[in-house]
């Protein structure tokens, strides 16, 4: 799900699972940074391809903190450069709103690895990096098992 790969949108992501005919063996590799900075719902494509998610990146991304010198497509700067309208951050300090993208994610079924995908070039990679795997560890929840008024009944307990 990245820009210029086979799918980086959920316009894509649906043309290429209608070219493979929906093959049970054809998914996404999800990263809500990559869909994030281009403005396509991160969240939205989780509800619509959940049963087509293999793997789970947690990765971070701000955008619209540029000058308005540099678009989307990056007009060949360096990350870090400050008048670029996106970058990557560590996991919790960007736009992404990741407590969305559990619930979502734990909404749909996805019983896979959340795995941090971290890049930061503003930060130290070994601080960044057990940073975000905190931030993530401390959002990702089990998801609850019996309906929410039945874990009142008392009859029910116990069982």
């Amino acid at each position: 799900m990245h820009p210029t790969e086979i799918a980086f949108d959920i316009a894509s992501a649906q043309r290429a699972l209608d070219a493979v005919g929906n093959h049970k063996r054809f998914g996404f590799n999800y990263d809500p940074s990559h869909l994030g900075y281009q403005g396509v719902d991160y969240v939205k494509f989780i509800r619509t391809f959940g049963k087509q998610i293999h793997h789970a990146h947690m990765k971070d991304v701000w955008w619209g903190h540029g000058d308005g010198t540099v678009g989307v497509f990056g007009g060949h700067t360096d990350f870090c450069d400050p008048r670029r309208a996106w970058d990557f951050r560590s996991v919790g300090r960007g736009d992404i709103k990741f407590e969305d993208v559990i619930v979502a994610l734990n909404d749909v079924g996805y019983a896979g690895p959340l795995s941090v995908e971290w890049e930061d070039g503003r930060m130290d990679r070994f601080f960044g990096a057990a940073e975000s795997a905190a931030y993530v560890k401390k959002l990702a929840f089990p998801t609850n098992k019996v309906a929410f008024d039945a874990a009142f009944d008392k009859s029910a307990q116990g069982k």
